[in-house]
């Protein structure tokens, strides 16, 4: 929700409210097949149900959060249908558990009055200006959103019920001194210990091998010398992108755009306008309208009675405002006005009765056309080349599939080059044939066994390509003597590693037993002493040694991040409280025991709520 208000207040407001309806038709497929059935309910959990409307909203939400966040990556997870499936179900899910806990705290006799929704709206960061509560900004930000003022404290209703009972579950969580203090030692200990590296790779240089050992190795690890299945292939890409550098717009051409479209490049016309809200009283409304007319200052008036507490300090200022921002009654009301100092009647709103003085007026501007020209030329230039694009699309289908076994036809048609490819999988291919519709297209049989070209594909926005496989190769057993190489090599470090791994062991036994005999065969010595955390690369192994006597170090081996070999002298363990990190630690503790407590309690109400999905578990649809 706040998200939407937020996208509401920014400049590209217009575009995100048009990608979210372009999205809506885009995904309204993976919707109609994830959600079976005709209910309009996406699930019903107990008597309540969650409307597919709120489920779809819900999940665009949630992917377009997770699309800025990680980009092309998120877009590749969601070519694979069974992770979408999957992330439409945990955005399901989610949903679920809000109205578990919602009804709940009903259950609980909790409760939400509108006061307290009043107090929230009022202190908001989103609604305020200079510091305060504005009320044109909370109504602007809620028509941009699509919201009523109704709906939006319905949803902080249901916010704040929900949190009461988290708040409850945090409260009941504790800790304990001993136990903080407890974990402070455990987080604060510190080991001294010195090394002895082996490195796998040295002793690799010392292993003999014979062709019987390489050939049993390649045998035992076929795996790892297998050729996937590949393919060569041929393809023509049309991009609009491309077309983009082939297309000029004149100037005569962008002024005339500019003389048809002077509406697109003028400012709104708008006025500053003040009014006094009176929330339920008509009559009250009506009588302090009588006083205006008789002469009674607007400003003052509005300071002592108006029930708006953003404007009222302001007497009852509220800015300049254009259409298309307040309540459609006001609005209309305030527009009407044309006189400077002028009143409206009474108008009625959702939020009580308004009383509208006129205060300032300006006129829309027109824009010069040198300033938006370059915009004009970069906008026609779109045009033209996504026309271009689809013209030349529907060419590119037609005799793509009118020649069918060969892409010369269907790029002379348009004009664009052959490329191709050496044996690729999917992984190999170029970025433009990455993607999961291209190579489901290749495995085709008809393309991948007759040899002939398949339909247009979208692999981004106005780009497609058409494909053929040119050869293919099954997934094949590569012959050793083409891998012998890579086969001694990991042999070789594979016996390396275990010959390290063998003296290591021998080492820390035979000192163990107080003998160092094996470091003199071997000409080795430990490092010099270093204290170390539980971040090191080594804690796993160091922090589960038992703890040295005082005169006798004990003993271990471990691996380090580069694969090396390490035997690890334990010669002190520290512990003490660090009493600037408890107040951290306490409520760390507090915050892991809550969550346990939350996932309880769901589990609970999930065990004993009839909850009906109405999700297909089919994640191949």
């Amino acid at each position: 929700m706040m998200d939407r208000l937020r996208a509401g207040a920014s400049s590209i407001a217009i575009k995100v409210i048009l990608g979210l309806i372009i999205l809506s038709f885009v995904f309204a497929g993976i919707g109609s097949y994830l959600i079976r059935g005709s209910s309009d309910a996406a699930a019903t959990v107990g008597s309540t149900k969650i409307s597919r409307q709120a489920f779809e909203q819900a999940y665009q939400n949630e992917r377009n959060r997770m699309q800025s966040q990680l980009g092309d990556y998120f877009s590749n997870l969601l070519a694979d249908p069974n992770y979408v499936k999957s992330f439409r179900k945990s955005v399901l899910d989610r949903m679920i558990n809000n109205v578990l806990l919602e009804q709940y705290a009903h259950s609980l006799g909790l409760r939400v009055s509108d006061n307290q929704i009043r107090q929230m709206i009022l202190t908001l960061p989103e609604f305020q200006k200079d510091g305060k509560f504005d009320q044109q900004t909370y109504q602007f930000l809620l028509t941009r959103a699509g919201y009523t003022p109704d709906q939006f404290a319905d949803y902080l209703r249901k916010d704040l019920l929900r949190n009461q009972v988290l708040s409850a579950i945090q409260g009941s969580t504790f800790t304990l001194k001993g136990e903080v203090e407890a974990q402070n030692k455990l987080i604060s200990e510190t080991r001294t210990i010195r090394t002895i590296t082996l490195s796998p790779s040295e002793f690799a240089k010392k292993v003999k091998l014979d062709d019987q050992q390489i050939e049993t190795y390649y045998k035992q690890h076929s795996a790892s010398y297998t050729r996937p299945a590949q393919v060569k292939v041929a393809y023509v890409e049309l991009s609009a992108k491309e077309l983009k550098g082939q297309i000029k717009v004149s100037d005569a051409e962008a002024k005339q755009y500019y003389q048809e479209h002077l509406d697109k490049y003028s400012t709104q016309p708008q006025i500053e306008v003040s009014h006094i809200l009176i929330k339920d009283n008509k009559a009250e409304a009506e009588a302090i309208l009588k006083q205006l007319q008789a002469g009674a200052n607007f400003a003052k008036l509005a300071k002592e009675k108006s029930q708006d507490p953003g404007s009222a300090k302001e007497g009852g200022n509220l800015g300049w405002i254009e259409k298309g921002v307040m309540a459609p009654s006001f609005e209309k009301a305030a527009f009407s006005l044309k006189k400077v100092g002028e009143l409206s009647g009474i108008v009625k709103t959702s939020f009580g009765y308004h009383i509208i003085k006129l205060d300032a007026i300006k006129k829309a501007q027109v824009k010069p056309f040198k300033d938006v020209a370059a915009e004009i030329k970069s906008e026609l230039t779109d045009q033209k080349a996504a026309d271009k694009f689809y013209q030349l699309q529907s060419k590119l289908e037609k005799v793509a599939y009118e020649s069918p076994d060969s892409l010369d036809a269907a790029a002379k048609a348009i004009s664009q080059p052959i490329h191709t490819t050496g044996f690729i999988t999917q992984e190999t291919a170029p970025k433009v044939l990455q993607s999961q519709a291209v190579f489901q297209a290749l495995m085709d049989p008809e393309v991948k066994e007759d040899g002939m070209n398949s339909k247009a594909i979208e692999i981004g926005p106005e780009d497609v390509v058409v494909v053929r496989v040119e050869s293919s190769r099954e997934k094949s057993l590569i012959p050793l003597k083409e891998v012998r190489a890579k086969v001694v090599k990991q042999l070789s470090m594979d016996k390396g590693e275990e010959n390290a791994l063998d003296l290591a062991g021998k080492i820390v036994k035979s000192l163990d037993k107080g003998d160092n005999k094996l470091l003199k065969e071997n000409k080795l010595t430990f490092s010099k002493a270093e204290n170390i955390t539980r971040r090191s690369p080594l804690a796993d192994v160091v922090f589960t040694m038992p703890k040295p006597s005082k005169d006798k170090p004990v003993y271990g081996q471990s691996k380090d991040m580069s694969g090396n070999i390490v035997v690890v002298e334990l010669d002190k363990v520290e512990q003490k409280v660090e009493p600037q990190y408890n107040q951290q630690i306490a409520s760390q503790l507090a915050q892991n025991d809550a969550q346990q407590d939350m996932s309880a309690v769901l589990g609970e109400l999930r065990k004993h709520t009839d909850i009906e999905y109405n999700i297909s578990n089919d994640a191949t649809q």
